[in-house]
């Protein structure tokens, strides 16, 4: 693969070490894993937890991040890699997805994403304002009669055992070493799986456009949507072959970026619409934000009508956000605009009318 950055000239590139240098200890295992068994009716079974957590201790020691693989044969830069079959699993998924979203015969889909982190069902014990106002996207988008993907993230807060873990900044130490998608997740030998964004990266995939309805939490997004952010990172120059770092060989990724990498843009011509809205402050950044991270993997803003900021019940008491959002008529028809221009540039895109302007340009310094 070839790209315009600069090739290697024959330096064999460092891997730096020596932040963590040690497993944790056999007793600090034994709390956490029996952390999650606190509640008094698991001692009826302690016995089989000590056992389990036996298991879970050889295999943190042995590092079984992915316990059931399969060579990854034809088509992969090495095929004799043992290449985990959950990840396996879900590229072919994002594959198809993709495939779908390519062929012109199926209807156009857009992805509505909450990205407030508050519902009813926990500690809130009410609905977002976030929630009411993407709601009202989807229905503007069935009304054109186009699929609505509703994209809940503050499942993450109710749901048992529903995760979106962490980026790991493996684009940071190359990015051949961080695959598309995501191969960190699951890692059985840490204990972290049910991640989420497998489901997610397909939904991207399948979409031809995209709106993200959030409120600000401290000036920033939601923890929930910069965790899913975050972990988009392997979508914009992301590796779809993990064989070709014999999974995650620093060194070999190092290698192969400054051999020459294409940083390939994963979910390139998409369209997008925002609305942020806020009480006291922080709209105009957040909504910045989120617009730069969306042109920079190559999505397609849908007209400034489609980039919304606006402040509910400014600086009144949050007990009565929701009656101000029904009186505020004004944020509603442009919660539906954001909508509208959402579809008109799905539209366009798919008869191929509408495409970014820079799209022809090589850019000169590709990372």
């Amino acid at each position: 693969m070839t790209s315009p950055t600069k090739k290697s000239e024959g330096k064999r590139p460092v891997v730096m070490k020596g932040q963590v240098t040690q497993k944790m200890t056999r007793e600090a295992f034994r709390e956490r894993f029996n952390a999650r068994f606190y509640d008094p009716a698991f001692r009826a079974e302690d016995g089989a937890i000590a056992r389990l957590e036996a298991i879970a201790w050889r295999a943190y020691q042995e590092g079984r991040k992915a316990p059931v693989t399969q060579k990854a044969g034809a088509g992969y830069a090495d095929p004799d890699y043992d290449l985990s079959v959950e990840w396996r699993e879900a590229s072919q998924r994002v594959n198809a997805a993709q495939a779908r979203q390519q062929d012109p015969s199926t209807r156009s889909r857009i992805l509505v994403i909450n990205a407030s982190s508050r519902n009813d069902y926990t500690c809130p014990g009410e609905m977002s304002k976030s929630f009411r106002l993407a709601k009202r996207v989807e229905a503007v988008i069935q009304a054109a009669n186009f699929d609505a993907d509703f994209l809940d993230l503050s499942l993450l807060s109710s749901d048992h055992d529903r995760h979106i873990h962490p980026c790991k900044g493996c684009v940071s130490t190359a990015m051949p070493l961080c695959h598309w998608p995501c191969s960190c997740y699951p890692n059985h030998s840490l204990g972290q799986v049910n991640d989420w964004m497998n489901e997610i990266y397909e939904r991207f995939a399948a979409c031809h456009g995209v709106v993200i309805v959030t409120p600000v939490y401290w000036y920033e997004s939601p923890s929930t949507l910069k965790l899913m952010m975050d972990r988009l990172v392997c979508a914009d120059g992301g590796n779809p072959d993990p064989s070709s770092t014999h999974g995650k060989d620093a060194q070999r990724a190092k290698e192969l970026e400054l051999e020459g990498w294409p940083y390939p843009k994963h979910l390139k011509g998409r369209a997008y619409g925002l609305v942020v809205h806020g009480d006291v402050s922080g709209i105009e950044g957040s909504r910045a934000a989120l617009a730069d991270w969306l042109d920079w993997m190559g999505f397609i803003e849908a007209g400034a009508q489609a980039r919304l900021d606006r402040y509910i019940n400014y600086y009144a008491p949050y007990a009565t956000s929701h009656t101000a959002l029904d009186d505020d008529k004004g944020v509603q028809a442009e919660t539906d605009n954001v909508a509208r221009a959402v579809v008109n540039a799905v539209t366009a895109i798919r008869a191929g009318e509408l495409r970014r302007p820079d799209d022809a340009l090589e850019p000169p310094r590709a990372k």
